[in-house]
């Protein structure tokens, strides 16, 4: 990544501040930090191959988030997503979910319904096989596409960066034993909810979806200790 200078100006420092913003997230988000860990400008610029002023940029971008802790005279410190962050960003998922599966109903396309069914019997294959990283992956794209025909762009962005929010709880209730098939199961009940265009059935699946995996976080996930990094 290098951080360019050219007769754009600020429309490229802007692009470059972007791509800085996106990988420090997802680092964050990943669990490559510890918790309260200090994100240290240069260290991290020089890792990305920029300059400070991008990172300072992406920090301050990532404490209005609140991934980012912005201590004056001291820096910038990890701030994880925590247990109750992960009940609270579910608990809201149970109803926007629910109504994105309504709007997607009455707005999906036909050519958006076959992506959904083309991403369902992908699933159905890899959770067959039992490949984890493959079913994490469709997983994504499964709700990002439902997401996509709700025709809301506000829903969309705020359960994306919901569903962004909760990776590594996600992978670990994916991964858990006779989740994948449930969900799969899950999925595919949405969609042919929405196929038949009952967008009451819709809705109700939706919402059921997301409580399972409530359910399972909290008999599996919330009890590594590991999983998460609390205050």
């Amino acid at each position: 990544m290098e951080d360019r200078h050219g007769p754009k100006g600020s429309r490229d420092r802007h692009s470059l501040h972007g791509k800085v913003y996106e990988k420090i997230r997802e680092d964050i988000l990943n669990g490559k930090y510890e918790q309260h860990t200090e994100l240290k400008e240069a260290a991290i610029g020089a890792e990305l191959g920029v300059s400070r002023t991008p990172v300072r940029e992406a920090l301050r971008q990532l404490e209005l988030e609140g991934l980012v802790n912005m201590i004056p005279n001291r820096g910038a410190f990890v701030n994880r997503i925590t247990e109750k962050d992960v009940q609270d960003i579910y608990l809201i998922r149970s109803m926007l979910e629910g109504q994105c599966a309504r709007w997607a109903t009455e707005y999906i396309t036909e050519a958006q319904l076959e992506d959904l069914e083309e991403t369902l019997c992908l699933s159905e294959y890899h959770t067959k096989k039992n490949h984890i990283d493959k079913l994490y992956e469709l997983d994504s794209l499964f709700h990002e596409q439902l997401y996509a025909a709700s025709n809301s762009r506000i829903l969309k962005h705020v359960l994306s960066d919901f569903h962004d929010y909760v990776k590594q709880v996600r992978r670990a209730s994916i991964a858990s034993d006779g989740r994948s098939v449930k969900s799969t199961e899950e999925h595919r009940a949405i969609f042919e909810a929405i196929k038949a265009r009952d967008a009451d059935r819709a809705e109700e699946l939706a919402k059921e979806h997301v409580r399972h995996t409530i359910k399972c976080i909290r008999e599996i996930v919330l009890a590594d200790e590991g999983t998460f990094h609390t205050e």
